[in-house]
């Protein structure tokens, strides 16, 4: 029996004719858990390297890192609470990877505060305003898939990288990633993270009392409008977030039959969005791959209970980001490439992925390889970078399609 549509409006509205299926406690428990696990280790290392890559030290790292992690907790809880459905808010991982292309940008880390929030921002205006959200939402799936795989590409290729500039220290973990793919896929990323973590703490050299000085703490970074960072940085990373997480993430949700407010998360997202910004923080959105997790059947039987699955995650997710200063230390103290191949190998399924959804359509393929081959190349005119030129460069050429018009 497929779940009956749960609506925003109607939280409770299965079938009065239907039997409630039972379920026990233990599953969103442990679902929601392991999806906050999961999420987590899978990609914090891919965060802090972006905040690394735009100029933050580790203290503003660690606060970014705390910041996102408990404000994603605490929307999660709240729009799950609110509407009763597993409403899954975290970070961007796309976003974060274009961070991390698009380097130190100009006017430093305060410009790339900036950045987040001008987008931010983007995203509470497609939020309450409807036209701009469609529009925002309507960018061709082939264009945006192109995009995203262009900026992807030099980060997937780390791990290759790694291997020949430093083979005994990477080979471990790639090995061990490999064999997590082989036998347990999901936890594919967060083995070959812990490996990782064994490597550092025994052969990375930390500073005198590093880890005396690891407690979480807040620090404001007041932001900085430079109009070159914005182009290269703000309006790519709206766009990723909206086209790679929230149209995905809302697909997982209606797939599962369940039918969310969209423009009150846009908006509610946003606003986490700027707080977590000031703080150092990064984009929140509908999550995708974990939220698949909460809003099966594996969380719960009953449909109308799954949302218990999402109230675990956000609680974790808030204890998780307390351990933000620990993190920072450890992966700053890292050598920069062996952060970057654990990196490379978390984003290889989101490479492939968005590689599928850009050659999928045949007439927009040759659009779509002209976006991927011009965000890949890192090229940038008038101070902003690849990915927007990209995807102005596919979206041209598509424009000039005589079938598509």
């Amino acid at each position: 029996m497929r779940p009956a549509t749960v609506s925003a409006s109607d939280p409770h509205s299965l079938p009065t004719d239907s039997p409630r299926p039972e379920g026990s406690w233990i599953q969103p428990l442990s679902t929601g858990i392991l999806a906050a696990l999961v999420g987590f280790a899978s990609t914090f290392a891919i965060l802090l390297e972006a905040f690394r890559a735009v100029g933050a030290t580790p203290a503003e790292a660690a606060s970014g890192l705390l910041a996102i992690s408990v404000v994603q907790g605490l929307l999660t809880l709240v729009f799950s609470l609110r509407w009763r459905m597993p409403i899954s808010i975290v970070w961007s991982t796309p976003g974060a990877a274009l961070m991390i292309a698009t380097g130190l940008p100009a006017g430093g880390y305060p410009a790339a505060v900036g950045a987040i929030v001008a987008a931010a921002v983007l995203i509470i205006v497609a939020g309450l305003w409807k036209p701009f959200g469609r529009a925002a939402g309507a960018i061709p799936k082939s264009l945006a898939g192109a995009m995203l795989a262009g900026i992807l590409f030099e980060l997937c290729l780390a791990p290759v990288k790694a291997m020949a500039a430093m083979p005994l220290t990477v080979a471990p973990i790639v090995i061990a990633w490999a064999l997590g793919w082989r036998f347990a896929r999901l936890y594919a990323v967060p083995i070959a993270l812990v490996v990782t973590a064994v490597i550092v703490v025994f052969v990375t050299k930390l500073p005198p009392d590093a880890l005396g000085h690891a407690a979480p703490a807040l620090l404001f970074t007041p932001p900085a409008l430079n109009w070159s960072t914005l182009g290269s940085l703000g309006v790519p990373l709206f766009i990723v977030t909206m086209a790679s997480q929230n149209v995905p993430g809302l697909a997982v949700l209606r797939a599962n039959r369940y039918d969310p407010d969209i423009g009150k998360i846009f908006v509610g997202t946003g606003l986490g969005s700027i707080v977590t910004g000031l703080f150092g923080g990064h984009l929140t959105n509908l999550a995708a791959i974990t939220a698949a997790l909460c809003a099966g059947p594996d969380a719960h039987a009953d449909p109308a209970k799954r949302y218990w699955a999402t109230v675990v995650t956000g609680l974790v997710y808030i204890v998780l980001g307390l351990g933000a200063g620990v993190a920072a230390v450890l992966v700053t103290a890292s050598p920069p490439l062996l952060i970057e191949a654990v990196a490379g190998l978390a984003l290889i399924g989101s490479f492939g992925g968005a590689m599928a959804g850009a050659l999928a359509d045949e007439r927009a393929r040759v659009p779509a390889v002209v976006t991927f081959m011009t965000a890949a190349s890192g090229v940038a005119f008038f101070g902003i970078g690849s990915a927007f030129w990209g995807l102005l460069a596919g979206g041209l050429l598509m424009g000039l399609d005589p079938l598509r018009r």
